[in-house]
């Protein structure tokens, strides 16, 4: 199935402005993972997702699970593009009793189907909705999004064997791989290696892409939605803080606001 490229790179633009005003607006929040996340994320909504706008909560709707859930940002600004919530929302992040929480929250926010907590969870989650889905006989998908620092926790590895041993077919993953956690590089908290050889001796089938590539992103989405032999997992190859040069490769932006400087440079140079 081929898509017209341009209008999900202009959108994914779209998403970078509204992440930095809000986290700006916040004066707190996690830019570099949204950031490094989004690109893929605009083409998982706009190309592979099943769901209906008009009925969000429609019961054979895919499940999108992001459960490296402080990057929260990300889902507000694809909420918001697609006028699920509105400017006025996002631009609430992170206060008293506004629908953008400062991590993904379904009991607050409509379109999230997870509410995030400690980081290691989601994959697990998300096998559970696939077989879910299996004994429901419905043919929803569920993708799960994990950051790379994410998979340091073993409870990745647990949902990783049974997801293969239960066959869910119906299971992918997106590993958006930035390189950079909390507090370093990976490789300088604990070197995680190649990812994708170690879900593939897990027994899932694998996809190494470009995650700021918005064509290699599609193809692989659409391999990933088409492929029944088993769970697919797409590694994509990320910047933290991709589209804002300060904060490109920058360990220091993954969770903190812009200054008053830094935002007037940040809206500059994403036009």
């Amino acid at each position: 199935m081929s898509y017209q490229i341009e209008p999900l790179a202009i959108m994914a633009k779209e998403c970078r402005k509204d992440i930095i005003e809000m986290i700006y607006s916040a004066k707190s929040g996690h830019p570099g993972g949204s950031l490094s996340a989004i690109d893929v994320l605009v083409g998982l909504y706009q190309t592979a997702l099943n769901y209906r706008l008009e009925d969000m909560n429609w019961r054979d709707r895919d499940r999108f699970i992001m459960s490296k859930g402080h990057a929260s940002p990300a889902i507000y600004s694809i909420l918001h593009q697609l006028d699920i919530i509105s400017k006025e929302d996002i631009l609430s992040f992170r206060r008293l009793g506004s629908v953008c929480q400062g991590h993904v929250d379904m009991k607050w926010t409509d379109g999230v189907d997870f509410s995030a907590g400690s980081l290691g969870m989601g994959l697990s989650f998300g096998l559970g909705c696939a077989l879910a889905a299996k004994m429901d006989k419905s043919k929803r998908k569920i993708w799960v999004m994990i950051g790379d620092g994410e998979t340091q926790e073993g409870q990745i590895w647990e949902a990783a064997m049974a997801a293969s041993y239960h066959s869910t077919e119906n299971l992918n993953i997106i590993v958006d791989r930035n390189r950079i956690q909390n507090d370093d590089f990976v490789g300088n908290q604990m070197e995680i290696g190649n990812i994708g050889k170690k879900f593939e001796s897990f027994g899932w089938n694998i996809r190494e892409i470009d995650g700021h590539n918005m064509e290699e992103i599609v193809d692989a989405l659409d391999w990933a939605k088409n492929d029944n032999s088993g769970p697919s997992a797409i590694i994509a190859q990320t910047i933290k803080g991709k589209g804002v040069s300060f904060m490109e490769n920058n360990p220091s932006f993954h969770g903190k606001s812009p200054t008053d400087e830094e935002f007037k440079l940040a809206m500059e140079e994403l036009g």
